[in-house]
């Protein structure tokens, strides 16, 4: 298939507002894909890559993607996917130069809108709503597969395009391969958001386990006989990082184990340090030792998938909460069961004393729904809010084509009499608010380059975020975590806006 072939279709379903019509859109596709090219498909309408990190970073691809287009579609995906294998492979000395010719070559060959879909690609924002839910139901949709089966599948495995390629390769026989295995990880449980306690009970019908949300790093940890493997969210595997998890789990009373858990760097007194804080031992390659003197990671489990033979994950979560206390009570995340409204609401305010998130709310009787996001679990946070002043906007893609939509954000100086920026967001928008805000900053606006118009420090916008963090790359030092537009300030003026030192006295200690 050429490119340019999944690009209309991508830009087809960015463009349609309902889900069967983009699940029909995306089936006509892929029905069209053989298995090599339904890998290579299906990942780009994820929103990634087949190879994940190429080793090119986004001054690279700015640079190669301003070059002149090829006039007429050639490009097909195997080409595609073979450059930036290309550009994976290329290391060592000058690959820095190297990777960027070889970008530079695949862009000259790429007609605009092929070089708009690759441009996204790599960047990280392809957001026209093809999400792994409508993928999986669009591929159940060409192959003539039960959605069930696909997505069971695609839990085991972990990776959607790896089933969608077997799915569409014959009579569906080859699923029979994915399922439950030590040492391949399979998606995680996601959840949905309560905005009380309150409300989660009463979703769960008052039969729920409630749990303290730590904001660490999702781990997915294996074991078998002495062997341990310890994965992200992401299904990476950061065994390596984390040598005190594995020493954890290889003690536990069990020979065979899949947990689901969280790991977290603790301060002295047991309470947590910032996200960015635990992250830090993540990102480390090198001197893990020293990472682990400084700043050891303590695992919470709060699930038991399989253990000794027995997979767990298709059994109510009560099953499982007795297997992980059989196995692991002392690394538990802290819980209660079937708490009245008062318990939870006294519960929620403990965790959030102990400085975690929130709660999680999880109905005892349901599955592990791996890969999924659904009301079977439901987070309650703390939800704190600033007044910021929009400084900036870039034009939107995809479906948002022709919006002013990703907002700059900036907090009052009253030192300086300026506007420090706190980052960007593009979430909690309504189609309303984009034509809305589209219209208001065109009218403010000073000056633009390529994608952005700045405009004058006026429009006020209430912005709600979980935390606070380190940022080099803003003047303020400060950026907003997981931002997001809860509505649009008229009766505010740009002097009533948050200053800096009220963001700075919100943000977390981080030494």
């Amino acid at each position: 298939m050429l490119l340019a072939d999944l690009v209309a279709a991508s830009d087809d379903v960015a463009r349609l507002s309902g889900r069967l019509q983009k699940i029909a859109r995306l089936a006509e596709c892929l029905s069209r894909l053989d298995a090599a090219e339904a890998m290579i498909g299906v990942s780009f309408l994820s929103g990634t890559t087949r190879q994940g990190r190429l080793g090119v970073g986004p001054a690279a691809v700015v640079a190669a993607s301003h070059v002149p287009a090829a006039p007429t579609p050639a490009l097909s995906l195997s080409d595609v996917d073979a450059a930036f294998s290309a550009i994976q492979r290329t290391t060592g000395k000058g690959s820095t130069a190297e990777r960027s010719r070889l970008l530079g070559d695949l862009f000259a060959r790429s007609t605009p809108a092929e070089q708009d879909f690759l441009r996204r690609l790599l960047f990280g924002e392809l957001r026209q709503g093809a999400l792994e839910g409508v993928l999986a139901d669009a591929v159940a949709k060409a192959s003539g597969l039960p959605a069930a089966r696909i997505r069971r599948a695609s839990m085991m495995a972990g990776d959607l395009a790896v089933v969608s390629a077997a799915a569409l390769s014959g009579d569906g026989s080859a699923l029979d391969a994915f399922s439950i295995e030590l040492m391949r990880p399979i998606q995680p449980m996601l959840a949905d958001t309560a905005a009380t306690v309150d409300e989660a009970l009463s979703m769960l019908d008052d039969d729920a386990a409630l749990e303290y949300k730590i904001d660490g790093a999702r781990i997915q940890v294996h074991k078998r006989g002495a062997a341990v493997r310890v994965f992200t969210r992401l299904l990476n595997d950061v065994t390596d990082s984390a040598p005190e998890i594995v020493e954890i789990v290889q003690a536990l009373p069990a020979d065979e184990l899949i947990l689901d858990g969280e790991a977290i760097a603790l301060r002295a007194g047991g309470r947590p340090h910032a996200f960015q804080i635990t992250m830090r031992r993540f990102g480390r390659t090198r001197d893990v030792a020293a990472g682990l003197a400084e700043l050891p990671l303590t695992p919470f489990f709060f699930d038991c998938l399989y253990r000794d033979g027995t997979p767990l994950i298709d059994e109510p979560l009560e099953t499982r909460l007795a297997a992980l206390g059989d196995v692991a009570k002392a690394f538990q995340v802290r819980r209660v069961i079937r708490p009245t409204l008062e318990q939870a609401r006294v519960f929620l305010a403990e965790s959030l004393g102990s400085g975690h998130e929130g709660v999680m709310a999880k109905g005892l009787r349901t599955a592990y729904a791996a890969g999924r996001r659904g009301s079977a679990w439901l987070k309650v946070k703390h939800v704190r809010t600033l007044d910021l002043v929009v400084l900036a906007a870039e034009w939107g893609h995809g479906r948002r084509k022709g919006w002013l939509s990703n907002l700059h954000l900036g907090a009052r100086d009253p030192e300086t009499h300026s506007f420090v920026m706190l980052g960007k967001t593009f979430k909690g928008m309504t189609d309303t608010m984009l034509a809305s805000q589209t219209e208001q900053l065109l009218a403010l606006e000073t000056h633009s380059e390529p994608g952005v118009v700045y405009v004058k420090p006026e429009l006020v916008v209430e912005i709600a975020f979980n935390d606070i963090q380190l940022s080099p790359i803003y003047s303020g030092g400060l950026a907003l975590r997981f931002a997001r537009v809860v509505r649009y300030r008229p009766d505010k003026t740009a002097a009533d806006v948050d200053t800096i030192e009220a963001v700075r006295a919100l943000a977390p200690s981080i030494d």
